[in-house]
């Protein structure tokens, strides 16, 4: 079974890279969408998360009240701990598997699990090949602000709460560049996806370690 971990951090263009890798032919697979299924309406999580923090933020229709459990959240290491501590393994479960179902189902093709908080939630070693979509902080404060409206403080809090580029950057096996244009980065992410059908299942060591594989 092949699986390949897709990360990068908030704003560092990860989103367009795993469009490319779909569209081109690849199985991705979306680490927030098991996370909103981890909390859904009458979930375990969503029950765990009531009794560590109170029926209080259920709201009416037996959804997560998100704003009400961020504000609960925010600015407390211990509280986020424990929130962490019971999504992040329903989140694993779901994810496994899917992960499963699909390699089984569809062994000669490209599967990717995109997720986000790898450095912070996964095991690095459940992964074949882990590709890191990387632009510095600067870059992903800057685009923040723009994308978004904030404030440069608000835009640095955000960058500041995930891994760090350098924690992240450890872990990969392949880096995709996408500090340059949106172009660019589609076009590294066609020639990373190449690279691995190419290379898939057994050949994953073979891949490149950076894209694009030569400057643009």
């Amino acid at each position: 079974m092949g699986v390949i971990a897709l990360t990068g951090g908030v704003a560092a263009g990860k989103s367009t890279v795993s469009a490319i890798l779909r569209e081109q032919g690849a199985i991705v697979l979306d680490a927030d969408v098991f996370a909103r299924k981890a909390v859904a309406a009458g979930s375990a999580g969503l029950h765990a998360i009531a009794e560590a923090f109170g029926t209080g933020i259920i709201l009416p229709s037996g959804e997560l009240d998100r704003t009400a459990l961020s504000a609960l959240v925010f600015g407390d290491d211990n509280a986020r701990a424990t929130l962490n501590s019971i999504v992040h393994p329903e989140v694993r479960r779901l994810s496994d598997r899917a992960i499963s179902q699909a390699s089984a189902e569809h062994p000669d093709t490209v599967l990717v699990y995109d997720v986000p908080l790898l450095v912070e939630a996964r095991d690095p070693g459940a992964f074949d090949l882990i590709v890191v979509v990387d632009a510095p902080a600067a870059t992903r404060t800057a685009r923040l602000r723009k994308e978004r409206g904030l404030t440069q403080v608000q835009a640095e809090a955000i960058v500041a709460a995930q891994a760090t580029d350098e924690e992240r950057l450890a872990l990969a096996d392949v880096v995709l560049d996408s500090s340059q244009s949106l172009e660019q980065t589609q076009q590294a992410a066609a020639e990373l996806y190449e690279a691995l059908r190419s290379a898939w299942p057994a050949r994953l060591s073979s891949v490149p370690p950076r894209f694009p594989s030569v400057a643009l």
